[in-house]
């Protein structure tokens, strides 16, 4: 071989490795886009999710096209004999993808597989408790998000979050809160934000809505769940929770922590609560006792 056949080469591969890396992606997503939203999923939104059809047609048709996006793209595993199902899927993607509506993401492009568990299942890990020991812990758990691209979910709780849309209880909002919250490199309670500025503001609020959480009785009546007051982390996925699922009451009562969530996701869930009258329909957060 000559040297420039071996030059024009090099230059070729590194070409394609360019693309591969920058428009590959933008490409494989604008196809996934074009294609049609199947009729099955829109009678799972219509069925399932309580607030799409008090969504404006702007932000239905976004999260068609972020649904479409995310199952191309996630891997769902059933397990303790569970099969998943492509209502498991809309299901699940739908509400994940809230949490994307209006706002610059990469669409959870570090999480590759979610685990189906039929009910609660239970963890165990390795602790290291205040002065260094390590000891080993088994919880029985709603759901998890790892920061290795993964997180584990309880179908039956699934199922309760979206039939029980106003308890401001709902496991894939925690859980993908905390996908969120990881996209920084730390899960602490901040989630990468616009502004250099917005990181005061919010560290102000959160820190101070935190601390108040933290002092009350775990037993007191509380709109934000006590388990908010594990740490920072928990505190911002249970306050995503009361934010999509109670908005009117979190306004009320927390103004200023919802004024910071509404500025981040880019959205006012108040809209979609008052356009639907409340209904019923067909790091990881700790199952009840």
């Amino acid at each position: 071989m000559t040297p420039v056949f071996v030059f024009c080469t090099l230059i070729l591969v590194v070409i394609a490795a360019l693309w591969y890396a920058l428009a590959w992606p933008a490409w494989r997503r604008r196809r996934i886009v074009a294609r049609s939203f199947p009729p099955e999923w829109e009678a799972l939104l219509d069925s399932r999710l309580p607030i799409f059809a008090a969504m404006r047609p702007d932000q239905q048709d976004e999260l068609r096209d972020l649904i479409k996006v995310f199952i191309a793209g996630k891997t769902y595993i059933g397990c303790a004999g569970l099969d998943v199902t492509d209502e498991m899927r809309v299901v699940i993607a739908a509400q994940a993808c809230l949490l994307l509506l209006g706002r610059p993401t990469h669409e959870y492009a570090d999480l590759h597989y979610i685990y189906l568990f039929p009910s609660t299942f239970r963890a165990t890990r390795e602790v290291r408790n205040e002065i260094g020991l390590v000891s080993t812990e088994s919880r029985d758990l709603l759901g998890e998000s790892w920061d290795n691209g993964r997180v584990v979910l309880a179908w039956d709780d699934v199922e309760h979050g979206v039939r029980n849309w106003h308890d401001g209880e709902n496991v894939v909002l925690h859980e993908f809160a905390h996908q969120l919250d990881s996209e920084s490199g730390a899960t602490n309670g901040v989630p990468l934000l616009y502004t250099k500025a917005a990181y005061k503001t919010w560290a102000y609020v959160f820190g101070r809505e935190f601390e108040a959480l933290a002092r009350q009785d775990p037993h007191s009546p509380s709109l934000i769940d006590h388990y908010g007051a594990t740490n920072p982390a928990e505190f911002f996925a249970v306050a995503t929770e009361t934010f999509f699922e109670e908005p009117e009451r979190m306004y009320a009562h927390h103004r200023e922590l919802f004024t910071e969530l509404s500025t981040y996701y880019r959205l006012d869930p108040r809209e979609w609560q008052r356009r639907n009258a409340p209904r019923e329909t067909g790091t990881g957060k700790l199952s009840a006792p």
